[in-house]
């Protein structure tokens, strides 16, 4: 196999099933999955409505000419512009995150007929072409030279603030003027858009503090730029809301979907107004793909917004995520080893400050303990920040499994720095 993640080595074990919050390996060892798959499975693993969907759509029909259009694909666009603010009722519907957010600076590059692009330092949006220019976290070096056009914002962390107030906390607002005089001064006069998470996952699971996307979106009409949020990991009630920009009261120009809105399948979607959507059109907007649109991942999609509406998922999220949390919190008066907890529903970061050997090998090493006691967990591993736990459960686990995942926590912790 190609070593693909850049860490090198693969899991060492073959995983030969899964259900629900359990993955098993071939020799029939269960894991708790608090990563949801790729941060993805949001209905747990092998949901018997996904199931019966896939079954009855690939019966029907999968996959057509990508000039076509089914109902599966109508009924998604009109149904996912329903759950979403005034003007955000165009969509088309690709595969990955990535590919969304290469058809919206595709698209707002064409509209604005500009070409920067301004995205965070430790941003992750994809491996494909523009969005790899605007990923920071990793994935840099080695490639050649990135596209010219393409600038970095510093990270708002409120853990480890690089600007601060009299009272040591961070001052993002000041912060973000020196972001943007800093950009202004680079600048060829051709921004186009800004690219950002509303929670940054890989680069930490750092929460924009409240008012920030606000002043972040003023900083964009300032300037004739579109503000593109990318909700691939915070969208569709993950975070205890429909979507993560709800909280601020903040519409984007252009969103994008993934990993969530597929629930495990490869399902991503790019929405945007009538107005952009039309201008688009007017200039030519070409963004083709082999499985745009297609049938049977969109019919995938509507069983999602059928199954996290009639269980109102979001609330779900927002008790869970509350019981996490909780738990979490006892832990970090409990070890010394935890920095900081923070997130937002069930997306919640656990970062690990010191350890014998500094906090990147403790948090591999807990990382490790808790697979061994049948926890899956992610780590985020960033020069300088230390390790950081991206902590992910399905938005259909029982109060008892999250319960058993801090419990196995816990002692891994235990394990590791007694």
């Amino acid at each position: 196999m190609i070593r693909y993640s850049g860490r090198g080595a693969f899991s060492p074990e073959i995983i030969d099933r899964a259900s629900g919050t359990t993955v098993v390996t071939e020799d029939g060892r269960e894991l708790l999955d608090f990563t949801s798959g790729q941060m993805s499975a949001i209905l747990g693993h092998s949901h018997p409505e996904i199931v019966a969907t896939i079954r009855a759509q690939a019966e029907r029909l999968d996959h057509l000419y990508s000039g076509m259009l089914s109902r599966p694909v109508l009924d998604l666009a009109e149904r996912l512009a329903g759950t979403l603010p005034a003007p955000l009722d165009k969509a088309v519907f690709l595969t990955t995150g990535a590919e969304a957010n290469e058809a919206a600076l595709r698209m707002a590059k064409l509209v604005t007929g500009k070409y920067e692009i301004v995205s965070f330092a430790r941003s992750w949006h994809g491996m494909t072409q523009a969005a790899a220019n605007a990923t920071y976290s990793a994935g840099r070096a080695g490639y050649g030279p990135p596209a010219p056009g393409n600038f970095a914002l510093p990270v708002p962390d409120r853990f480890r603030p690089d600007i601060v107030d009299a009272d040591g906390n961070l001052d993002w607002r000041r912060q973000l003027d020196l972001a943007f005089d800093l950009i202004d001064a680079q600048s060829a006069g051709s921004l186009a858009a800004c690219l950002v998470e509303p929670i940054l996952s890989s680069g930490g699971v750092v929460d924009l503090p409240p008012g920030y996307l606000a002043a972040l979106r003023d900083k964009c009409r300032e300037r004739g730029m579109l503000l593109i949020l990318d909700e691939a990991q915070t969208g569709l009630c993950r975070t205890g809301d429909w979507y993560a920009f709800e909280r601020d009261g903040v519409v984007p120009d252009i969103l994008t979907l993934s990993k969530t809105l597929g629930a495990g399948l490869p399902l991503a979607a790019v929405l945007t107004s009538a107005e952009i959507e039309q201008a688009a059109h007017e200039r030519g907007y070409l963004f083709f793909t082999t499985h745009v649109n297609d049938p049977l991942p969109a019919a995938v999609g509507n069983t999602v917004l059928d199954v996290l509406s009639r269980d109102r998922l979001d609330l779900r999220a927002r008790e869970l995520g509350d019981r996490l949390r909780g738990g979490l919190d006892e832990l970090a008066g409990k070890h010394q080893v935890i920095g900081d907890v923070r997130g937002r529903g069930l997306l919640v970061g656990l970062e690990l400050v010191g350890g014998p050997d500094g906090a990147d090998q403790l948090g591999a090493a807990v990382t490790r303990r808790c697979a061994e006691l049948g926890l899956h967990m992610n780590i985020v591993q960033l020069p300088g920040m230390g390790g950081t736990f991206r902590i992910a459960p399905p938005l259909t686990a029982a109060d008892a499994e999250i319960d058993r995942g801090l419990e196995i926590l816990d002692k891994a912790l235990t394990d590791e720095t007694s």
